[in-house]
């Protein structure tokens, strides 16, 4: 047997092709980046979400000098809307970087902890989380749903 997994996502040559709203929210990521503690990698990642009752939430990545003990941008902003607005639904994220050492224009997609994080996110507020990826500047990516990105996660399920 063989069996094949494939999803589909939109590709936008610049944001100025996205709507008013995924434009603002990716401009907000974009500008976020700057809050980002990054001295070692100098790689400035910020994730915003746009929350079921219209509100803005950012997170960025937070270095360590002792490198496993940071943090990605994408779990301190599920952290954020969790310990901030517990029960509250995230719509969409967008994610975003500033490579301080080389280009900065093409989308990134999240790291494998992220997108297993992510994924139970969505899967625990019953609601898709839509991504927005994109650089500073350049192309566009969205992903109708983060759980995409994680076509064979591990679940809750297999811990019954």
């Amino acid at each position: 047997m063989h069996s094949e997994y494939k999803f589909s996502y939109e590709v936008f040559d610049s944001s100025d092709e996205l709507s008013q709203e995924d434009a603002m929210l990716l401009n907000e990521a974009r500008n976020t980046t700057k809050h980002s503690y990054a001295p070692y990698s100098r790689f400035r990642v910020a994730a915003v979400a746009k929350l079921s009752d219209g509100k803005i939430i950012a997170g960025t990545n937070q270095e360590n000098a002792s490198y496993p003990a940071g943090i990605c941008a994408e779990r301190v902003l599920l952290s954020s809307v969790s310990s901030q607005h517990p029960g509250a639904t995230i719509e969409t994220i967008a994610i975003t970087y500033d490579n301080e050492n080389g280009e900065n224009n093409r989308p990134i997609s999240p790291c494998g902890i992220c997108r297993q994080s992510l994924q139970e996110y969505e899967y625990r507020q019953s609601h898709p989380i839509r991504l927005i990826l994109g650089g500073m500047s350049g192309k566009v990516y969205i992903i109708s749903k983060s759980s995409l990105l994680m076509p064979l996660a591990f679940t809750s399920d297999e811990l019954k």
